[in-house]
């Protein structure tokens, strides 16, 4: 197991400064992680007695939150914190058990941290030789990344590759898994990165950084569930936030930033009506603003200093009305 954490968050100043957590309020930080914004937020929500409450399905990710959320108890002799473990995508139940009656403030930091990618038992990256796990809670009963690639046939894993991943040899990466397992199973990282390099064209291989990237990517997501959980989760977000308290959910690739995008249009929305009515009838309005109209991006200074913020997209919006 890995001991040291250390972990660079993204975007800070611009995430704070945007979802302008209140003092006494209640703030959830529904990705916990490493606890970098979720540090500031805590700080900021629990002066005046407010509440902050951190979520992440990673155990090791609340054990190592543990003592830095108490040294800011214990700094401001005030407020409380409470960390739940559990996925954003199952946010009533966990809300509902945390026994509060709404949330001023969400903080949604999509993906994997660097402590997650960067420690070889966990199987996320394409640099260490390691078991495919890849599952964000290790003690969940779901099948890993070595399962998936054992039991689904050719067409569901060139889905997955190509819709999760983006990756355009899909269908060739697929048939090549299939062909492997026929004499092996593949379980480790370094044997799927050689199928993967041995599947992709060598001019193919030159350009768009490693090849087995968006695979990766792609086997992660489907193991977690990612994008259905995101939906899931920002739906509950809305309809937990008080008028006036904010949403702000931080990606780190296009799949995820265009669910972001879907929802805050949809909750934006002041009418529901087919375009062929000459008038409104639904007489709906808007439950979001949007205060990000195009997502902010990292600055130049920022991604220097840190490579992997390089993708990150920030939107926020506001609640107005329950």
């Amino acid at each position: 197991m890995t001991t040291e954490y250390t972990h660079t968050p993204v975007m800070c100043e611009e995430t704070l400064d945007l979802l302008a957590p209140q003092s006494g309020s209640i703030v959830v930080d529904a990705t916990l992680g490493r606890v970098g914004h979720g540090r500031l937020l805590a700080q900021a929500a629990m002066k005046n007695g407010g509440t902050y409450i951190g979520i992440d399905l990673d155990e090791q990710a609340l054990e190592a939150a543990q003592p830095i959320l108490a040294k800011v108890q214990e700094e401001l002799a005030e407020g409380e914190y409470l960390l739940i473990q559990g996925s954003f995508g199952d946010l009533d139940t966990l809300l509902q058990s945390a026994g509060i009656a709404y949330v001023d403030t969400f903080l949604f930091d999509i993906g994997v941290s660097s402590p997650q990618i960067d420690d070889a038992q966990r199987g996320f990256s394409f640099k260490q030789d390691t078991v495919l796990d890849m599952r964000l809670d290790q003690g969940a009963n779901i099948p890993t990344a070595a399962d998936l690639l054992q039991d689904l046939d050719g067409r569901e894993l060139t889905r997955i590759l190509r819709d999760y991943g983006e990756e355009k040899w899909a269908s060739r990466i697929a048939n090549f898994i299939v062909k492997q397992r026929e004499s092996a199973p593949i379980t480790s990282s370094t044997q799927l990165v050689e199928l993967i390099k041995a599947a992709i064209p060598a001019s193919a291989r030159r350009a768009g950084g490693h090849p087995a990237k968006r695979s990766f990517q792609a086997l992660r997501i489907a193991v977690n569930d990612e994008l259905g959980a995101l939906e899931r989760g920002l739906e509950a977000a809305i309809r937990w936030l008080r008028p006036g308290g904010r949403l702000g959910v931080l990606t780190f690739h296009s799949l995820e930033d265009r669910i972001v995008k879907r929802a805050f249009q949809a909750a934006e929305q002041s009418c529901s009506c087919p375009p062929s009515l000459p008038v409104c009838m639904c007489e709906e309005t808007a439950v979001m603003k949007v205060l990000t109209k195009r997502p902010l991006q990292p600055t130049t200074k920022e991604i220097e200093s840190n490579p992997r913020a390089r993708s990150t997209k920030l939107r926020v919006a506001e609640k107005l009305r329950t």
